[in-house]
């Protein structure tokens, strides 16, 4: 272990390069109080860059997410392009509202002009999608988004896309992490004062005359939603597409409307926590004439939450799982005549694959995260269960929280003509394929030890059944499979029931991702096979709560 007088001597060392009076204020304090364990927390490593980029902290320190750490990622990510012959290539950088995006954005854009290459930045925080379009719209051989998304205010990311639009995956994220390791000092990457581009509104002009084709031409338009930004920057770009669309404009959820880094009203600005909807439910409860739908996308607007009305009161909402979205929009494209391949990641409900089967369409299952989902050849929609779906690959490679909500609006609007709701459409779903059922059990960390020992101890000890059901398969894909290559996760199958088990990528989570099937045999049996379905995955929970030690 380092003892003192080198660890104040690396952060005296951070220090002297720190471009930013901020963050030199807040290390300058430490070093003078000799807080050791604040200091030997902030210096311990590195923040790890990897498919998810960089996320993390704001604050001081090579462990934290700061203007120094933002500037050696550029100069790995530039020295990258560089080797692999894109010397003069353009890069676009976009950004969210958290603290300290537009400085990281700004930072990269002046690390690309230094490196040779052309950089050109997007107007003003807006949604991740998009970055994600401007890159294919433009040309350009990579792109940058400075955001975390739905993490805690306090956190900052930098997500990496190359030149087909999608994100890093590996060996690219290794290669970058080698050639920012490689970095030396900061006094030796060039950071020009000018040189970029602020790009104008004609690229936001662009992306909204996309939206505009995830809709069939002649489809109703009545559907009536109330809509929450939580907090981010999705706002204007989705009132923008509405009322491009003809759709009613959208009741906003006041206190939620405007990008605030700080989150006031939540505790996750993330739609699938407790108590996040609470205030689109209240917004909802006092609208008139009461609306058909509730969206909500997460603060980079790259996700898209539904809630649906269950039952007569005010109050009766009820927040739709990711899986039932997906498998809403996968019908609903299915109904329209689409085409090409429906893909999901492996975490998400095996009933796109029925849907996908029965509808004599291609299906793939890949890897967590879009970085994977985005590369299946022919493309047509694409979903995992955490609220995001790809329904335009050809123009954002990526999901997209705004024409997500386009298509559900749009759906919204068919059933109402036929009036009929979401929950008819789920119920037929369940009795065509069988009802699939999926929940999740997921655990917060302070000490990512904890993660890890839990890891451990289902691989040392693997349950024989969960829920009275036999665990037929027991799989570690760390060792990959016939289809999927190698990742960090435990996939169990069961008679009826599949689990799988995972290290969150960009937060400190265990996650566990549940699914029991009920066959149903007719519409009279659904509440019976709900109920079932419901114990299960409480078992399911129980079980595998105590064979992980969690």
């Amino acid at each position: 272990m380092q003892d003192n007088s080198e660890l104040i001597a690396r952060a005296q060392a951070w220090l002297a390069e720190d471009p930013d009076p901020e963050t030199r204020e807040e290390l300058a304090k430490l070093i003078d109080a000799e807080d050791t364990a604040e200091l030997t927390a902030r210096f311990a490593g590195t923040l790890q860059f990897g498919t998810a980029g960089l996320r993390g902290e704001l604050g001081a320190g090579p462990m934290r997410m700061n203007r120094s750490v933002v500037i050696r990622a550029a100069a790995g990510l530039a020295a990258y392009l560089k080797a692999k012959g894109q010397t003069d290539g353009l890069v676009v950088v976009g950004y969210d509202a958290r603290h300290k995006s537009a400085d990281f954005a700004r930072d990269t854009a002046a690390v690309m002009t230094g490196a040779g290459l052309r950089a050109a930045v997007l107007p003003r925080p807006l949604p991740t999608p998009v970055l994600a379009f401007a890159i294919r719209h433009l040309g350009a051989v990579a792109g940058v988004e400075v955001t975390a998304s739905h993490n805690p205010p306090r956190d900052n990311g930098y997500k990496v896309y190359l030149g087909d639009g999608s994100q890093i995956v590996p060996p690219a994220d290794a290669e970058i992490a080698a050639e920012i390791a490689a970095v030396a000092s900061l006094h030796d990457v060039p950071r020009p004062e000018s040189g970029w581009e602020i790009l104008g509104e004609d690229v936001l002009e662009a992306y909204l005359a996309r939206t505009d084709a995830v809709l069939a031409p002649e489809s109703p338009r009545t559907a009536r939603v109330v809509y929450t930004a939580m907090h981010g920057v999705g706002k204007e770009t989705l009132l923008a597409a509405f009322d491009r669309a003809g759709f009613p404009a959208p009741v906003l959820v006041a206190e939620q409307a405007e990008p605030d880094p700080d989150f006031p009203t939540v505790a996750f600005p993330n739609p699938e926590e407790p108590g996040a909807m609470d205030l689109a439910f209240a917004t909802a409860a006092r609208t008139t004439p009461a609306p058909d739908l509730i969206i909500a996308n997460d603060p980079d607007a790259d996700r898209c939450a539904a809630a649906v009305k269950v039952g007569p009161g005010d109050d009766d909402w009820r927040m739709l799982r990711g899986d039932e979205v997906g498998a809403l929009l996968a019908a609903h494209l299915v109904q329209r005549g689409a085409r090409g391949t429906f893909a999901e990641s492996i975490v998400s409900s095996s009933l796109l694959g029925r849907i996908a089967e029965k509808a004599g369409l291609p299906y793939e299952e890949t890897l967590t995260g879009f970085k994977w989902i985005a590369r299946v050849d022919g493309l047509r929609y694409g979903y995992e269960e955490a609220l995001g779906y790809c329904v335009d690959p050809e123009g954002v490679r990526d999901k997209d929280g705004i024409t997500a909500a386009l298509l559900l609006t749009e759906l919204a609007s068919e059933l109402k003509e036929q009036g009929r709701t979401f929950l008819d459409l789920l119920d037929d779903l369940a009795l065509e394929h069988g009802l699939h059922a999926t929940d999740q059990l997921s655990v917060r960390v302070e000490d990512l030890s904890l993660i890890a020992d839990a890891m451990r101890r289902l691989r040392e000890q693997p349950p024989t059944e969960l829920a009275g059901l036999p665990v037929t398969k027991a799989e570690d894909l760390t060792r990959g499979t016939d289809t999927l290559p190698p990742t960090d996760g435990l996939r169990y199958t069961l008679d009826g029931a599949r689990v799988i088990v995972r290290p969150s990528g960009t937060e400190p989570k265990l996650k566990c991702y549940l699914e029991v099937v009920v066959p149903v045999a007719a519409r009279a049996d659904l509440p019976a096979a709900r109920a079932r379905a419901t114990d299960l995955l409480a078992a399911i929970k129980r079980d595998l709560s105590a064979a992980a030690g969690i």
